[in-house]
């Protein structure tokens, strides 16, 4: 199982960014002794044109990561025909005690590469490098993340068992069952979905704020943030009862399936492009204090808010068009 190739692609792209992002570690260790812009040294020179060679690899990682997350849900959805016991991805995920905490830190990367990125865009549209110090210190924290990741996916796929039984989404995501899965798939329809349409409107208006007005920029990235958390949970709690028509069906991997018309691809892709625009716009508008990213960062973070607000707006209307259109009703009037 391990010789598959969607499994050993897998591997070689975690592999290959824990070990960049550790080299670019050890780069910035250096870079955060010495860096010293005043210095025409030719040590200082060769410093500087190390960080363009040594940011375009690490971005190009980061952009990786992105696929690799994708890739892992999609090779779990494949794979659970091979599980007795599997119905999807949750079930191939159940399989040992790796494949969640692998999940997690696969989207912690995400994230955490959104971050990176965008600070560094903002970082080279000054002459004077402002934020350098802060975009190293990040890849110091961001290097142990990855590397845990390169391993706990190798753990995960080396035990890979076939003979063992796992357990299906109709048990982990049930409402009579324990555990935090277990709990949201118990919240009850209706708060629920006012916490969820509540939580969208609100993003959506700081969104329009930052975009139109240029102004808050930290509420619309904690907005963001929790939009995308109260997202996951409203899949889990009602969203999906619509997409299967059954009042019982919480999991949030089946909207991944051909009989559903790959929905939950549509679904997370927005939710996910939605909430990274919105970290990059909040990043970079809180950046734009600095004297000399003052005159361009500002008219950035506005136009990632409009794409943000957008991809929102779509979110929004896609969940809304959903539930308007299942022949479940689970709250009746």
């Amino acid at each position: 199982m391990i010789f598959h190739p969607t499994i050993l692609a897998l591997l070689t792209a975690s592999t290959l960014n824990a070990l960049v992002l550790m080299a670019a570690a050890l780069f910035a260790i250096g870079l955060l002794r010495r860096w010293n812009l005043a210095d025409g040294s030719p040590g200082q020179v060769i410093l500087e044109r190390r960080t363009y060679l040594v940011s375009t690899a690490v971005g190009l990682v980061l952009l990786v990561q992105f696929v690799g997350l994708l890739l892992f849900v999609y090779n779990a959805e494949r794979m659970s025909v091979l599980f007795s016991g599997a119905m999807c991805a949750t079930g191939t995920l159940n399989v040992n005690g790796y494949g969640w905490p692998t999940l997690m830190l696969k989207m912690a990367g995400v994230f955490l590469a959104v971050l990176w990125l965008a600070v560094n865009q903002a970082d080279n549209l000054a002459r004077d490098y402002p934020l350098i110090r802060r975009k190293y210190a990040l890849l110091l924290l961001m290097a142990p993340v990855f590397l845990a990741e390169a391993i706990l996916q190798a753990l995960y796929f080396l035990n890979l068992d076939p003979a063992v039984i796992t357990s299906c989404c109709g048990s982990l995501f049930s409402d009579a069952g324990a555990g935090v899965a277990s709990e949201l798939a118990a919240w009850p329809p209706r708060p629920a979905m006012v916490v969820f349409f509540s939580v969208l409107g609100l993003t959506l208006g700081a969104a329009a704020v930052l975009w139109r007005a240029g102004r808050g920029g930290a509420l619309f990235g904690v907005l963001s943030l929790t939009q995308f958390v109260v997202a996951l949970a409203a899949v889990i709690a009602f969203l999906s009862l619509y997409v299967y028509e059954h009042p019982h069906h919480h999991c949030p991997f089946c909207l991944l399936k051909a009989e559903f018309d790959y929905i939950g691809y549509l679904l997370y892709g927005l939710l996910f492009a939605a909430t990274g625009y919105g970290l990059t716009a909040a990043i970079h508008h809180h950046h734009g204090r600095l004297p000399s990213l003052s005159g361009v960062l500002p008219a950035l973070a506005r136009r990632h808010a409009g794409r943000a607000l957008a991809f929102l707006l779509a979110f929004g209307l896609l969940a809304g068009g959903i539930i308007l259109h299942s022949n479940l009703r689970l709250i009746q009037p």
